[in-house]
């Protein structure tokens, strides 16, 4: 994060399963209209944040499944690990507080003495997380009897249950909320405080981000009966917290503008047309419309019309080139020409583009280099094909 010298624009802390992600959406539409808003106007000021419940394994292998961004942050295991960038560095100083009061050993020994709890997977296992399945009906009175017999022990823990089945056993001083708090403070020491924070969430280990004081929340449409209810009892007449009528993603577009955070209009819900063309943009708009434009002519979701190509020509300079990361580089225009083969050679196999990590940076007065990556996705398998553009 180090190239963001300021304050953020806006921090989003979002959680994934059934927040940003849809996992009923097999088209992901939601969560491409969100990726495509965030490139356009947000990356190159701002910061997106993933909160998930999920182990770095499984974090993972969502990614490989889900057409997601790289977020500047990623929260893991139900707030226990804080990484950054791409190479998703493990943030130590926050390792350090996790480690007081809390013995790893102690917790599966009492845990142990409970039937009702159906260990999870090793890969949910964490140094700061121990995980199990619980039935709905029993949750409530093993939550409690486990509590009594962990601080007889002299342990200062959270448990945590969400998803009507999923318990969670964390340090005291562990969880999504707590970890936001220190970002928080970390970003306030270091001069640079976000100037308007959006938590979004849908369940109930998602309750501890509305907690935050100064933050704004979205609850999505499909939000779950336990954090409506924390919500209804803690919450109900907070301004700053809305339930919204769009599910998962759609929904954090609308808290976007709900709040008048910023832009909340995705470039995918702008219709084509051959001289469609935003005044003042910017090159990292052009670069999302381009690669939009390309998916929507070779799915052939838009008339075979030579005028939207000469469109697209007319709007770039002449000069302007293609870098693939390999070194070749071809004219943009050439490029432009050659989608007249390509029309509807995808149509009918779930062809989908997005854009990743895209960084403008003005190199004359009149010219700009934008690196990005290109994501293509067909048949339920995705490909990062990396370029330059300038």
């Amino acid at each position: 994060m180090d190239w963001l010298k300021t304050s953020a624009r806006i921090m989003i802390v979002s959680d994934l399963d059934h927040t940003m992600v849809d996992h009923h959406d097999p088209e992901n539409l939601s969560l491409l209209r969100f990726n495509a808003l965030w490139e356009s106007n947000y990356r190159h000021d701002s910061l997106l944040v993933f909160s998930t419940g999920r182990s770095p394994t499984l974090y993972k292998q969502l990614r490989k499944e889900k057409p997601m961004l790289t977020p500047d942050i990623t929260i893991m295991s139900v707030g226990t690990e804080i990484t950054y960038g791409i190479a998703m560095v493990p943030d130590n100083g926050w390792v350090e507080i996790l480690n007081q009061k809390w013995d790893r050993n102690i917790v599966l020994e009492e845990t142990h003495k409970f039937p009702e709890l159906k260990l999870q997977s090793e890969t949910e296992q964490r140094p700061h997380k121990v995980s199990f399945y619980v039935d709905k009906s029993k949750a409530q009175e093993v939550t409690k009897a486990l509590s009594e017999k962990l601080e007889n022990r002299g342990m200062n823990v959270k448990i945590i249950y969400s998803g009507g089945m999923d318990l969670d056993i964390l340090p005291q001083g562990a969880g999504k909320g707590q970890a936001l708090a220190y970002l928080l403070q970390k970003f306030k020491k270091e001069g640079k405080p976000p100037k308007n924070t959006l938590v979004c969430g849908d369940s109930g280990n998602d309750a501890e981000l509305f907690s935050i004081p100064e933050v704004h929340g979205v609850m999505v449409s499909n939000a779950q009966e336990e954090l409506l209810q924390w919500h209804t009892e803690n919450a109900k007449n907070n301004p700053k917290i809305i339930h919204a009528a769009e599910r998962c993603a759609g929904g954090i577009i609308q808290a976007i503008g709900h709040f008048g955070l910023g832009p909340n209009i995705s470039p995918r819900d702008v219709a084509e047309t051959a001289d469609n063309h935003l005044e003042d943009a910017g090159p990292a708009h052009e670069v999302i419309k381009f690669n939009f434009f390309c998916e929507k002519w070779r799915r052939a979701e838009i008339e075979q019309c030579d005028m939207y190509i000469e469109s697209l020509k007319a709007s770039c300079d002449p000069a302007g080139s293609l870098v693939h990361p390999s070194g070749v580089e071809q004219c943009l225009h050439d490029g432009i020409s050659a989608l007249k083969k390509t029309y509807g050679d995808k149509q009918g196999k779930g062809y989908r583009v997005w854009v990743d990590r895209v960084l403008p940076s003005k190199i004359s007065s009149d010219t700009w280099l934008v690196k990005f990556v290109k994501w293509e996705i067909l048949g339920g398998s995705s490909k990062a094909v990396s370029a330059l553009q300038s």
